[in-house]
């Protein structure tokens, strides 16, 4: 299912394929029995088979809100282990820049439609939802926190106080804290314990990842959603969501970067040792190469896009100069068209997947999180569709490079092409069902006082 793309050093890739015989031969694929593929070898059933996942029980909701599209899925949890898609909306984003909300009305409207269609076609109601975060400018940071625990048991209070104190120190003016992520504990000399609750020990350390975003932007947000009449139940960093979209759990382990090359951003999520390490979002994507389409021939943003998705490449081939795309100018007739070649068309987009793929380089140089960088890169998001990018970026970031879609997940559409475009909503539902970690189980938030000091802590708060 997925492309694996090596490119050795010094060597230049082949020119690709035309995307449009590249989809047609992803769906023929598709479409072929495993049966039939002629590879399949017999192994011997393992003596302790993997029990299925569980998850969570009940219906969730999950919306991804991106600077092009904003798509709804509403699904659940199978007993067999699998995530099942009951109904799924999609409409073109307005409204949205960057991740972030810049128009209310506009906004608003897109996500009524978009989760209306799911709602429809799940025969289901949505009150609440989980959400995307890619608005704000969320910054990722590591923190190492001790806490005494004296000689006694472990309990979920201290995991929790750790938590909170990597929260304070984090905490600046403006920012909200959207994950705490505990990477790994120690129990006094001894380190690498994943979950410490019940161990003895003196002093507990732990290692926390904490993303934070602007508040006024997570209020924004909150604005608009609530005047779509829905809630949020929980935000989840775009890069982690994408990232549990698409990978597997020896990925995780071994270490993986997931570039999710989105509309309006591209974001960067690092994993290694079963965790996520690092996360960044960087202000370029898909519709900057669109509109320098539009901006450089002189036509629309629909017909830019159209051209983009139809012809758009990263890489030259033999027959470009010789393949003439009509190009509607703007202020001509509908009818008046000139002629370009498919080479102008790729000259344009070169150079701004070059600075993208350059910028994720220097992002992963930067990042301070080892040698968990060194792994494989899984490119996903609808630029990464473009023939071409994946050999490009084993060129650029100089490691393998493969093209992510999700995991299997039943009542996605049928035609694989669509495919890296639910990464991130997948790997919400994916969260939202319980595949968050190994401590998805405890709530790290602080316990909220209750009656009238509620009420009191409340309206003081509300005021500072």
């Amino acid at each position: 299912m997925n492309d694996l793309v090596v490119v050795p050093q010094g060597t230049e890739p082949a020119p690709p394929a035309p995307r449009r015989r590249r989809r047609a031969r992803a769906r023929e694929q598709a479409l072929v029995p495993a049966a039939q593929s002629g590879r399949s070898v017999a192994l011997p059933p393992p003596d302790d088979p993997t029990p299925p996942r569980s998850w969570r029980p009940g219906t969730f909701g999950v919306l991804d809100i991106g600077s092009t599209k904003i798509m709804c899925l509403i699904g659940r949890g199978e007993a067999d282990g699998s995530l099942r898609v009951l109904g799924h909306g999609w409409r073109r984003s307005h409204g949205v820049r960057c991740g972030g909300i810049v128009n209310l009305h506009e906004a608003e409207a897109a996500i009524r439609a978009a989760v209306g269609q799911a709602e429809d076609a799940a025969e289901r109601r949505l009150d609440k939802v989980y959400v995307n975060l890619s608005c704000g400018h969320p910054e990722s940071r590591l923190f190492n926190v001790r806490w005494p625990v004296g000689g006694r048991e472990i309990t979920a209070s201290d995991v929790r106080r750790v938590v909170t104190e990597g929260q304070m120190r984090a905490m600046s003016e403006g920012r909200s804290t959207i994950h705490t992520i505990p990477l790994d504990f120690s129990v006094d000399e001894t380190s690498g314990v994943p979950d410490p609750r019940g161990h003895l020990c003196d002093q507990l350390t732990s290692r926390l990842h904490v993303i934070d975003a602007s508040t006024t932007a997570l209020r924004n947000l909150e604005t608009v959603l609530s005047r779509a009449e829905l809630k949020i139940e929980e935000l989840v960093s775009a890069p982690l969501a994408s990232g549990l979209g698409v990978l597997d759990e020896d990925e995780r382990e071994l270490g993986v970067t997931v570039v999710d090359m989105g509309g309006g951003t591209t974001s960067i999520a690092i994993f290694g040792e079963g965790h996520l390490l690092h996360t960044a979002c960087l202000p370029v994507g898909g519709m900057h190469i669109t509109r320098d389409i539009a901006h450089v021939l002189s036509t629309s943003i629909d017909s830019a896009e159209w051209l983009k998705t139809m012809y758009g490449s990263a890489e030259l081939s033999a027959d470009d100069d010789m393949d003439l795309l009509p190009v509607q100018l703007i202020g001509d007739s509908e009818h008046q068209f000139v002629k370009i070649s498919r080479s102008k068309v790729v000259s344009i987009i070169r150079p701004r997947i070059e600075e993208t793929l350059e910028m994720v380089r220097d992002r992963l140089e930067s990042a301070g999180v080892g040698r968990a960088t060194d792994g494989r890169v899984v490119l996903t998001g609808g630029a990464s569709l473009l023939d071409g990018v994946g050999s490009m970026a084993a060129r650029i970031l100089n490691r393998q490079v493969r093209l992510g879609r999700p995991n299997i997940i039943r009542g996605l559409p049928e035609d694989p092409a669509a495919w890296p475009s639910f990464a991130t909503s997948t790997g919400l539902l994916a969260w939202a069902a319980g595949g968050g970690g190994a401590l998805g189980d405890m709530d790290f938030s602080e316990p909220r006082p209750r009656g009238l000091l509620r009420r009191v802590v409340e309206f003081i708060r509300d005021r500072v």
